[in-house]
Formats: structure tokens, C-alpha cells, sequence
């Protein structure tokens, strides 16, 4: 059989299971044996899933992974979330838009210690959700806020997401990190001038908050010192040069278990159900990586990347056409898939398509990850949107994605930002 017509099926067969809920790890991992297996031989497909599976869990640079996992756990368990609230109320809070701008940082806050987009969702709807309520906020616009914000948890550093990407493509994952500062931060101002805009189009929607006086604005900012620490320590540490990201990741893990404990945060009921929810997030990481090893396998052998390398590079419109196409793929599939499931998808497949075009691949790195991120939050999938519902139950799903569709222009007009000005993504990786 031709290994195209192989490599055809292959994708059929790949998306027939997703579509049946099979879980993504576990069907990516049957097409890539079976399809090895009809390429070469099933001995060596055997062989590939003898030894894939151990080399991906045994292997040291994957080890951060369940330590940020496990940081952001710890961080959740020990209420940072609310005190960056609590912090941004004070000194944002008597503004018009105030509590959504709280909100906001808050988010961006917490996604500096999470590393995850739907733990920053979930955590951040507890937390401001019934605060923004309380200040007579609509619940369109502020699940919508809260919606867009947790998608900061996979592009400001630690990045669950940008570690695959790095693994995948073989790329600095320290210059990773730093890389998304810059855009993180582009992502809240766009999303405060969002705010302000829809502030003065609808001011009734948006009262203003009480003013917090100087003393208790300084006396807000001593509740976030740990999360300060633990972002400087583990950034500023990798930028440096003074600690690994794996190094980075294990001491970011007991940095704050330590912090914890010392603020008696953190029993040992607490502790070990915090190790047991990572460990199950980490599991199921793993298990979706293992697979993508396995698919992998099978791409190599039919050579599809360096046939939609030649198809794509051949195409008449340019690099920048090229890149354009790739993102309006990320985009579609956005709305069907899950974010982690689609870097590891097709990050293998596009990545040589980008390099041959002469694009950075930290650069893209990043541009991929926002493009990620808009598709957690546009229908009909939009995985932050199905998260905070089920946070807020009483929120319709319909009223949620009409308040979170302001922020999708923002982030639309933020990645068409990052791509006329790779300055914004390469600027603090290029002074490492």
C-alpha cells in the first residue's frame, strides 16, 4: 500500500477516535503503532512501543513538568489566588471596570506560579467571580474576563505548554519562558484598554468601586510577597543563568510547600491530596505524550512532514502566507480540539514548514501558543468557557461566550502585534 494513502487512514482514523472520545494520548498512540507497523514491520512497531513509553517518563529535562504541576497545586491549595485579588481590588478596585481589571492581574498573577490555563480558570472563578457579583457586574462580562485570563496560565512562565513545545522541537526551554513575559503582559494592557472601552459603552455595567486608602493599598501588596518570590526565583533564576528550568521547576515546587507550611496553609491532609491531584495531571501528560512519541514515529516513516514542508513552501503566497495558513489552522482546530492535544499534534507536522521558511522558531513558539489560547475560549469547544461552567453552573453557556468575544478581538489584534513586531517576543531571549 502507498505510505500516503497509509498516512491518509492514519489521519482518518486518528480524528474517527477523538471524535468518539477516545482519550487523545491513547489514539494517537494505536494509529502511530498500527500505521508503523504497516509501514516497516510489527517487530520493529513492537520495538517502538517497548521502548517510547519508558525513554518519555525516564526522561530529565520532562521531569518540570509534574514539579510545576505540582507547584501550581500547592499554590492553589494556599490561597495566592485570593490574595492577588485582594491586592488588585485595592489598588485598581475604585476605578470604572476596577474589579474586571483586579480580575485580570489577578489571572496574569496567578498564571505566573500555575503553569495551567484551565487551573487559572477555575481558581480565578472561585475567587473573583463572586466578588465582581457583589459590584454589580454582569455575568456575561465577567465570566467572559475570567474566561480570557486563564489562558495567561499557558503563556506566562512556568508554561506546561511551552515545555512541550520546547521538547517537541528540540528548543531552549529557558528561552521559552522568557519569551512569553513580553506577550503575557501585552495580553493584560490590551485586555484593561478592552475593559475601559467597554466601560464607557456600557457604564452601567461596570460601577466603580470603593477607593482603598495608601495604607491599605501597601497593606494589600504584603499578601503577594510569595508570589513575587517565586516568580523572580524561578524567571529571573533561568535568565540569569543561575538555575536550569528543571532546577527552576523542583525548587518553584518547594518554595511553595515551604511557603505553605510556614504559613500553616498546608496539612498533611492538604499536602497529599495536592500530590495526588498532580500525579494525576502529570499521568495524563505523560500518557498524551507517549502517544504523540508513537504518531511521531508513524509521520517519520510515511516522510508527511517533508511532503506539507514541499506542498506548503511551494505554495505562491509567500512566507508570510505560509505562516498566515498555519495559524488560521491552529485557529479552526482550536474550536474542536484540546490545546495540548493540538501542539502535540501538529507542532511535529508544521514545525519544519516554519524553519524552512526562516521564521524563529522561539518566535513561533509563542505565536502558536496565542493562537492556542484563543481557541480555549471560542466556540463551540472553548475549554476555559466548558471549565468555568462548570465552576458557575448557573451562568449560562451562551452568555459566557458573548462576554468573552471582546476579548477575542484583543487577542486577535495582540497576535497580529507579535507578528509585525517579533521584537516584542525575541527582545528579553535574545539578552539571556
Amino acid at each position: 500500500m502507498d505510505n500516503n494513502l497509509i498516512a491518509l487512514l492514519g489521519f482518518v482514523g486518528l480524528f474517527g477516535m477523538i471524535a468518539l472520545r477516545v482519550p487523545v494520548g491513547i489514539a494517537m498512540g494505536i494509529v502511530g503503532v498500527i500505521g508503523f507497523a504497516a509501514v516497516t514491520s510489527l517487530d520493529a512497531a513492537l520495538g517502538v512501543l517497548t521502548t517510547s513509553p519508558l525513554r518519555t517518563v525516564t526522561n530529565y529535562n520532562l521531569s518540570l513538568i509534574p514539579m510545576f504541576i505540582l507547584m501550581g497545586v500547592f499554590a492553589s491549595a494556599t490561597g495566592m489566588s485570593r490574595e492577588l485579588f485582594r491586592a488588585g481590588q485595592a489598588w485598581l478596585g475604585g476605578f470604572r471596570g476596577g474589579a474586571a481589571m483586579s480580575t485580570m492581574t489577578a489571572c496574569g498573577g496567578f498564571a505566573a506560579i500555575c503553569g495551567s490555563s484551565v487551573a487559572t480558570a477555575a481558581t480565578m472563578t472561585r475567587v473573583a467571580l463572586p466578588e465582581m457579583r457583589r459590584a454589580g457586574y454582569a455575568d456575561s462580562l465577567s465570566t467572559g474576563l475570567i474566561a480570557s485570563g486563564g489562558t495567561l496560565g499557558i503563556l506566562i512562565p512556568p508554561s506546561v505548554v511551552l515545555v512541550l513545545y520546547g521538547f517537541l522541537t528540540d528548543q531552549d526551554i529557558g528561552q521559552l519562558f522568557v519569551a512569553g513575559v513580553i506577550p503575557g503582559l501585552l495580553s493584560i494592557l490590551l485586555a484593561f484598554v478592552t475593559i475601559r472601552v467597554l466601560g464607557m459603552l456600557r457604564p452601567d455595567s461596570m460601577p466603580a468601586g470603593e477607593r482603598s486608602s495608601w495604607g491599605e493599598k501597601f497593606a494589600a501588596l504584603r499578601g503577594i510577597w510569595a508570589v513575587m518570590l517565586l516568580f523572580i526565583a524561578i524567571v529571573g533564576g533561568i535568565y540569569l543563568g543561575v538555575v536550569t528550568p528543571v532546577e527552576a521547576a523542583a525548587l518553584g515546587a518547594f518554595c511553595t510547600f515551604l511557603i505553605g507550611v510556614l504559613r500553616r496553609r498546608l496539612t498533611l491532609r492538604t499536602t497529599l491530596a495536592c500530590l495526588l491531584d498532580a500525579l494525576r495531571t502529570s499521568v495524563a501528560i505523560f500518557t498524551i505524550l507517549i502517544g504523540a512519541l508513537l504518531f511521531g514515529y508513524f509521520l517519520t516513516v510515511t516522510q508527511t512532514p517533508q511532503l506539507l514542508t514541499a506542498w506548503l513552501t511551494a505554495l505562491p503566497v509567500g512566507e508570510y502566507g505560509v505562516l498566515l495558513l498555519i495559524l488560521a489552522l491552529f485557529l479552526v482546530l482550536g474550536c474542536v480540539l484540546d490545546p495540548m492535544a493540538m501542539i502535540i499534534l501538529m507542532v511535529p507536522i508544521l514545525y519544519p514548514v516554519v524553519t524552512s521558511l526562516g521564521f524563529d522558531p522561539i518566535w513561533f513558539g509563542i505565536i502558536v501558543v496565542v493562537a492556542v489560547e484563543l481557541g480555549m475560549i471560542t466556540p463551540p469547544i472553548g475549554i476555559n468557557v466548558f471549565v468555568i461552567r462548570s465552576v458557575a453552573p448557573d451562568v449560562p453557556l451562551g452568555r459566557i461566550f458573548k462576554g468573552v468575544m471582546p476579548f477575542v478581538a484583543a487577542d486577535l489584534v495582540r497576535l497580529a502585534l507579535l507578528i509585525l513586531f517579533p521584537a516584542l517576543v525575541l527582545f528579553l531571549p535574545n539578552q539571556m
